[in-house]
């Protein structure tokens, strides 16, 4: 009676300690995205005192040059929005058109909660396929393993194919690029990461481009 006493303590306290971890964790998660909510809030309620103060950083013959890179990054970033707008839109089609074919209940709520997850890069998915899970539960079992079959078959075409292939065409950025900007931005800064991976990846690459490449190499002779 002991033994059993001692373990269950041990279990007690070993799982009170683990709920706490997780409730600290989230805790911090939650309000590192309103951090970045907040200052993103405020760079795009007025950017210009922000953008002057970076110019003001470069030498004054530079100063015209690093305006037309930081348009440039603009218009691209423009292009990576409509991007994830297509994509989220195909995700959001694909989804619906599936429950609905396996009559699983509600098939245009849980294709447009697909289709909004998908901003989320990997997690999304994830978190998009419990409601409609439930309810082809509540409704057959078969149901619900069709479910999981058909949203990791749409997680596969969007992350292997649709993401990589429209961002090519809308930003040039290669899909390996894609991919591994994706896997390194999130072990590196975790669920974070995954959320400015490509929009770093994708201003990086104008500035290489246009400082490194054509301002530096291609003058090098």
């Amino acid at each position: 009676m002991k033994v059993f006493t001692q373990d269950l303590r041990s279990w007690a306290t070993k799982l009170f300690g683990n709920f706490f971890d997780m409730f600290y964790s989230s805790i911090g998660i939650v309000l590192n995205m309103l951090l970045v909510i907040v200052v993103t809030i405020m760079l795009l309620a007025n950017p210009e005192p922000y953008r002057k103060v970076f110019i003001l950083l470069f030498p004054a013959f530079y100063r015209h040059r690093v305006q037309e890179i930081i348009d440039e990054c603009e218009d691209t970033l423009g292009g990576w929005a409509v991007g994830i707008l297509f994509n989220m839109t195909v995700i959001a089609i694909l989804s619906g058109l599936g429950l609905w074919i396996l009559q699983v209940q509600l098939p245009l709520a849980n294709g447009l909660l697909a289709g909004i997850f998908t901003f989320i890069p990997n997690l999304g998915p994830t978190l998009s396929v419990i409601p409609p899970v439930a309810l082809a539960l509540i409704d057959s079992p078969w149901k619900t393993v069709a479910v999981v079959i058909l949203y990791v078959a749409i997680q596969q075409i969007e992350s292997n194919i649709l993401t990589p292939l429209v961002m090519q065409k809308q930003v040039s950025l290669l899909p390996a690029i894609t991919l591994l900007s994706q896997i390194a931005f999130a072990i590196f800064f975790g669920i974070f990461g995954l959320f400015l991976a490509l929009p770093i990846v994708v201003v990086a690459q104008v500035w290489l481009k246009e400082v490194l490449i054509k301002d530096i190499l291609n003058q090098w002779e």
